[in-house]
């Protein structure tokens, strides 16, 4: 049987995790499923994202995915620990805020971490300021309009730049050197971080570690480079979303996901 890396995100954002892992494994088939039904995940409680994810991993896994990667941190705060219990068999990887790189390359001393506030909530998040931020001031800022703009699209002009200053500013203020994108969604947006922020802050994405981490624990990263996509929103406006951000395309049409055809 063909191994399948299974990826999911409540939207679009986890398309930044697909791009590295087909960067590091370019021969891997490749399974994306966006829920965008349900989306947002941030503003939900974490019991209502641990379910929701929960149901997105059977419905990949019934679809042949062998490694699923949780590229959505929210869903990872909520499920990632449940998930690997539930299925022993089954490698999955989970997005956490790379705190422990800022940690280290820090010159202040102050990090910024942008992500949902559920992120923020999960006992995933706890831990690793635990074992990483000792000795740091770690300063959290919520950002779900950025989550609205890259789902749409919308990740230049005035009113995404709005955006970003307004949740940037509180932590620049403070003397954060180092920002960490704690939101799949947040790479789409750098380019107005970086103009925002400055040279002298230093941005960090956990994306492209995590797509190592895929390529370490994959039961196999063969393949024919096939990639499928997959939501339980609309189909045409994914796929069109997906080019626009990413350049991403499948040569097969996109999939409609709806959660009683498992």
């Amino acid at each position: 049987m063909t191994a399948v890396i299974g990826i999911f995100d409540s939207g679009v954002g986890g398309l930044s995790v697909l791009t590295e892992i087909r960067r590091e494994l370019p021969d891997a088939d490749l399974f994306y499923l966006a829920d965008q039904a349900r989306a947002p995940y941030g503003v939900r409680t974490l019991a209502e994202v641990a379910e929701m994810t929960a149901e997105a991993s059977r419905w990949l896994l019934d679809r042949g995915a062998t490694t699923i990667t949780i590229a959505c941190n929210t869903a990872s705060a909520a499920a990632l620990h449940a998930l690997r219990a539930k299925h022993p068999d089954v490698p999955f990887v989970g997005m956490e805020p790379a705190v422990k790189p800022a940690a280290v390359s820090t010159a202040t001393g102050v990090i910024g971490v942008v992500a949902t506030a559920a992120t923020f909530q999960g006992e995933l998040f706890a831990s690793v300021l635990q074992r990483h931020a000792t000795g740091a001031t770690v300063l959290t800022r919520a950002c779900p309009r950025w989550v609205e703009l890259v789902e749409s699209a919308e990740v230049e002009g005035p009113e995404a730049r709005q955006q970003v200053e307004a949740c940037l500013e509180p932590i620049l203020d403070r003397g954060a050197d180092t920002l960490v994108l704690g939101c799949t969604h947040f790479p789409f947006l750098v380019p107005l971080i970086e103009a925002v922020a400055g040279p002298r802050v230093r941005i960090v994405d956990p994306s492209p570690a995590v797509a190592r981490q895929v390529s370490r624990v994959a039961s196999s990263t063969g393949g024919s480079g096939r990639l499928i996509l997959a939501t339980s929103g609309d189909p045409e406006r994914f796929r069109r979303v997906a080019y626009e951000l990413a350049g991403i395309e499948s040569l097969e049409p996109v999939l409609a996901c709806t959660w009683n055809d498992s």
